[in-house]
């Protein structure tokens, strides 16, 4: 993807870190955010020139119609497609000030957890307009952030009908599961590099979309995403296993899991319960994600859930 900045050391740093991880990992790690008033929100209603950072952001600005607006996005806006053919301004927690600069944006979107602080710092006292939209890993705040947005853009009665349509959506997903009462466990995995099994706990975008889709998170012992050792991978007893579909060092082919000495005792590889889906629409917490929750119930209980 052609970027448009000539990043400086410090922000090259930042950008080989993010490219280890991935793109889609914007979704994965935002800080849990404060619950705010709409009327606190900044109004950019008048704003003609846009930059959005963060992937879920650019998809409810589309959803709203006012892409229009739009004059960049980060590298994690990757939907809908057209949406790539805007200026990239880098991966939203390695943010090129100068690159946004050079833009000339009269206001920037942003989901919280985006920088790195020193590129805030600048394009801060550039006085270009902020909206930090939070990222609450529920349906509560999924409705928030389309709501915060489209308050900021002075959309609102958009920004309702929006909501309310992703309300019913996530509603019937949740009802697809309603009466399950046995609920399968699951294991998000994030990356199996080096034979290291890094996992999903609690308070993290895999743990929001697991529970939606009538699921159970395997591990419920930490927060975060953290490495596990095959001791607790045996405990946990996945019956599916849940990945980002990508590649690189950080794909890991089922044989891979097969080999390994602990995730091979799963009942999740032994049946080979493994699902792959693509990170943006599992873990964005967008408009999407409703059709992301029925897909994994899917995965999780059969066709009988939606018949």
């Amino acid at each position: 993807m052609t970027t448009i900045f000539v990043p400086t050391p410090r922000t090259r740093r930042f950008v080989m870190l993010a490219a280890t991880l991935g793109l889609t990992l914007a979704a994965l790690v935002a800080p849990s955010p404060h619950a705010r008033s709409q009327d606190a929100v900044p109004d950019i209603s008048k704003t003609a020139k846009i930059v959005s950072i963060g992937g879920s952001v650019t998809e409810i600005i589309y959803a709203l119609g006012e892409e229009g607006r739009l004059v960049a996005r980060d590298s994690t806006s990757t939907f809908p497609e057209q949406a790539t053919a805007l200026p990239d301004i880098g991966y939203m927690r390695a943010i090129s000030p100068e690159g946004v600069l050079g833009i000339g944006p009269d206001a920037i979107v942003t989901l919280e957890g985006s920088g790195p602080p020193e590129a805030l710092d600048v394009l801060k006292k550039a006085s270009i307009p902020f909206v930090f939209v939070p990222d609450r890993f529920d349906a509560q705040g999924l409705v928030a952030k389309i709501e915060t947005i489209g308050a900021a853009l002075g959309v609102r009665e958009k920004a309702a009908a929006l909501s309310a349509s992703v309300k019913s959506d996530l509603d019937k997903s949740r009802a697809l599961t309603a009466n399950v009462s046995d609920r399968k466990r699951v294991l998000f995995i994030l990356s199996l590099q080096g034979g290291k099994v890094l996992a999903s706990g609690s308070d993290t975008a895999a743990n929001g979309i697991i529970a939606m889709a009538g699921g159970a998170n395997a591990i419920d012992q930490f927060s975060g995403y953290k490495p596990l050792t095959d001791e607790a991978i045996i405990t946990a007893q996945p019956d599916l296993i849940l990945m980002m579909d990508r590649g690189g060092d950080h794909s890991a082919a089922n044989a891979d899991m097969a080999a390994h000495p602990a995730l091979s005792q799963t009942p999740a590889v032994k049946s080979g319960a493994i699902v792959r889906m693509d990170g943006a629409y599992l873990l964005g917490f967008g408009p999407r994600t409703a059709a992301a929750a029925r897909d994994l119930a899917k995965a999780l209980y059969g066709d009988t859930i939606v018949n």
